[in-house]
């Protein structure tokens, strides 16, 4: 008897002036909305939780260590610095080490006259010479208007890039022994293009020697011109540097 007013004691009443519902049905769902409740407060069902025993802590992984970039020496100018620039100061007799000709900078720069009317070439030429150089390139744009020309001024009309430090070594590595020999029916490069001065300037017909291009992406075979700046004082010297350097001239 007590189990069963218990039972009536759950359940909820219904509206104002109505006896509350004794069936066996509704107290089954008395029974149940109260085992919710209880679940609600507990935090879970009964039983789930084990009094006095604490979650074990999450394991951290370490973390990896940081890439040490500033480290990170390049494989031509370890040749440089072993092999060419002893050689230099020796067959100029240079008094100091600080003499001998080295590498200042290398220019990647691609001129699209076309682009006055399909500025879409402009956009694929820099995505290229970003894979190229590793770099993101800098558009040029044109000082003045030229009518015959179409030219308007302040137009987009070139895509250039300036390397230094280590992605000059890097890119000079590969174009040295990667692009120029998979020129067709390659020779060698002129030993008639530096300025005076000891600069050098290379020019390539076609941009899909570099492995770095997508030959299926290509929308149009489009030349560049490489430029590389050097402290050396005359073309014998720059000649000589860029002879050790691996730059394969024609003979």
């Amino acid at each position: 008897m007590a189990e069963e007013t218990e039972k009536k004691q759950r359940v909820k009443k219904g509206p104002k002036g109505a006896d509350a519902d004794t069936s066996p049905e509704a107290l089954a769902k008395a029974e149940a909305r109260a085992a919710k409740k209880a679940e609600k407060k507990g935090g879970g069902k009964a039983g789930d939780k084990k009094e006095g025993k604490r979650p074990a802590p999450q394991r951290e992984e370490p973390a990896a260590p940081p890439i040490e970039v500033e480290n990170y020496v390049p494989r031509l100018l370890e040749t440089y610095r072993t092999a060419v620039a002893p050689a230099l100061q020796k067959r100029f007799t240079y008094k100091s080490a600080m003499q001998v000709p080295r590498l200042v900078k290398i220019t990647l720069n691609v001129g699209l006259g076309e682009a006055t009317q399909n500025p879409k070439l402009l956009d694929a030429a820099a995505e290229e010479i970003a894979r190229m150089s590793g770099q993101k390139p800098v558009i040029q744009k044109s000082k003045k208007a030229i009518a015959n020309f179409r030219l308007r001024e302040n137009q987009r009309i070139g895509v250039t890039v300036t390397l230094r430090r280590q992605r000059m070594w890097e890119f000079l590595d590969r174009l040295v022994n990667v692009a120029l020999p998979r020129v067709r029916d390659f020779r060698g490069v002129s030993s008639r293009a530096f300025d005076g001065r000891g600069n050098y300037t290379l020019g390539v017909r076609e941009q899909i020697i570099f492995p770095e291009v997508d030959y299926d992406k290509v929308e149009k075979i489009r030349g560049l011109n490489i430029s590389i700046v050097t402290t050396a004082q005359t073309d014998e010297e720059g000649l000589a540097l860029l002879t050790g350097l691996g730059m394969p001239f024609r003979t």
